[in-house]
């Protein structure tokens, strides 16, 4: 007599443990064992510890792959980000998977590093994984890969920017409204040269530095002068201040081809170039510094600095709300929530009184 196949999910996990020797172990049946680990009421307080008990005593690992081979997708959330280390986005992903915890998800995430090859590989490996939806805050234009998802049936919601017009959610800050506050901010406190430091080829520092121009356009004696970084990152402010330096220094504090201020595209290149220039100018008398974020230790910093906040946990939760809408809805219309930006002023653009 041959014994019946397993059921989904019940093929031996890498220990070699089944459904079938749990089952065993615990004097109950297979269906009894995936109705405990399917979390279904109907099961007795007695009987579901007993089935748990012998999880724990024989080392069983549930196979993930045989339940999304049953249902078709699987009970995790993809999120891509350009810069795993940037504490904004660890932000972005805590408010993401707080979220996605509430609704019993799991997140799974990709660090692309401003790399749109490896960017476009998670998107694969998460579209290989049949996850619930990719969250993604993209390198550079991704408007064919997000149709070629869609087409496919894939949930995405666009981190960062607004997606219009393609075919999903999204969820950001204004980053023109909140370049435009930074640079008035700046041109309030009598700053007329001013420095962006930023890649305005970036979608997010671009829409920054087109509303730094529009606040310097409201005010004639101002200028603004883009100083491209190697990276948004500490170091690549820390070389932005060494330029500075060379500056502001060798040709005199006064003179017009000097800066008296500058906006930073994210606080970690404002941060470098803080710690660069300490010491050597001073912060604001000399050189007022604005960043754009509000990371945690912004405020703690050498000179607490001051910025645009963004509510990164905000992002990621709404993110998830976004996905979790269009799971239950199927085809909901598409939101583009643009969420407003918040001027937070420190020491490094008024003096300490």
């Amino acid at each position: 007599m041959t014994s019946s196949p397993d059921p989904p999910g019940a093929r031996p996990a890498p220990g070699g443990i089944g459904l079938k020797d749990v089952a065993k172990h615990a004097g109950v049946s297979v269906t009894t064992v995936s109705n405990v680990l399917n979390g279904t009421n109907r099961i007795s307080a007695a009987t579901r510890e007993r089935v748990l008990a012998s999880v724990r005593e024989l080392g069983y690992v549930r196979n993930a792959a045989a339940q999304q081979l049953r249902t078709g997708t699987s009970a995790t959330v993809g999120i891509i980000v350009p810069d795993g280390s940037n504490p904004f986005y660890s932000g972005v992903i805590r408010g993401a998977e707080d979220a996605a915890a509430e609704r019993q998800f799991t997140v799974l995430t990709g660090n692309s590093s401003q790399d749109p090859n490896r960017e476009a590989r998670y998107v694969e490996l998460f579209e290989e994984q049949r996850v619930l939806g990719i969250l993604i805050a993209p390198v550079g234009d991704i408007a064919a890969r997000v149709r070629w998802l869609r087409e496919r049936g894939a949930h995405v919601v666009v981190l960062g920017r607004a997606a219009q017009p393609l075919p999903c959610h999204s969820v950001s800050i204004d980053n023109l409204a909140g370049g435009y506050l930074a640079t008035k901010h700046l041109l309030d406190i009598d700053r007329r040269r001013i420095g962006f430091i930023g890649s305005i080829t970036t979608p997010g520092a671009a829409d920054r530095y087109s509303g730094a121009r529009l606040a310097v356009g409201e005010v004639s004696s101002a200028t603004l002068q883009v100083i491209e970084p190697s990276a948004a990152t500490v170091a690549a402010g820390r070389e932005v201040g060494q330029q500075f330096l060379r500056r502001n220094v060798a040709k005199g504090r006064q003179s017009a081809e000097a800066f008296d201020a500058v906006f930073c595209a994210n606080d970690l290149l404002a941060t470098g170039l803080l710690h660069s220039v300490f010491g050597h100018l001073r912060v604001p008398e000399d050189l007022a510094i604005m960043g754009f974020d509000d990371i945690d230790f912004a405020a703690s910093a050498i000179v607490p600095l001051s910025s645009i906040r963004q509510p990164a946990e905000l992002i990621g939760r709404t993110a998830i709300d976004l996905l979790d809408r269009e799971l239950v809805a199927d085809v909901p219309p598409y939101r583009q929530v643009l969420l407003p930006p918040e001027l937070v002023v420190r020491d490094s653009t008024v003096a300490h009184r």
